[in-house]
């Protein structure tokens, strides 16, 4: 009887313990939707940045964070309630974060296009500077053959009057 009270008495403790949580008030200074999607995409790409050349931005004593937050005019406490309150109503949120991951990867395809654009630019300057080599290199080929076609020529027709010269 002593374990069956002990569990009631968990299990009521484990009920009163979750405490419903109620949606945090709005903040004075809410950042609009709009803005705050446009602040965090612009996080997700300084968080690659910092990832992918970190010693370049310490290098420029840049922070990205301050960056971002002085670009949209807004400090840290505001950033963090908004995002507080934004964050709240999970589907909200993670509606803005898909957008925010559907515009990454527009923008991924888009800089993969220029880069194989690029390439293929490149590929072709290769080409053509590897078919002006081989067209220089065949013309001076053609003038050495030439050049030597005449001095055998030459050779043949000294040799002949050589020839003549001697049975006369």
């Amino acid at each position: 009887m002593n374990r069956v009270y002990s569990v009631l008495l968990a299990l009521c403790l484990l009920v009163l313990a979750c405490d419903d949580k109620s949606k945090p008030k709005k903040p004075d200074n809410l950042i609009s939707k709009d803005k705050m999607e446009k602040i965090l995409y612009d996080l997700y790409i300084v968080n690659s940045a910092k990832g992918v050349n970190k010693k370049a931005l310490e290098r420029f004593n840049v922070v990205p964070e301050r960056y971002i937050l002085t670009k949209y005019g807004i400090d840290s406490l505001q950033f963090a309630e908004s995002n507080n309150y934004y964050a709240f109503d999970t589907d909200a949120y993670k509606a803005m974060v898909g957008s925010i991951k559907s515009r990454l990867e527009k923008e991924k395809e888009h800089l993969e296009a220029l880069k194989k654009k690029e390439a293929q630019a490149a590929k072709r300057k290769r080409d053509s500077i590897n078919k002006a080599k081989t067209q220089k290199d065949s013309s001076n080929k053609i003038k050495i053959d030439l050049k030597k076609d005449v001095l055998l020529k030459g050779k043949e027709a000294l040799l002949k009057s050589k020839k003549e010269t001697s049975k006369n």
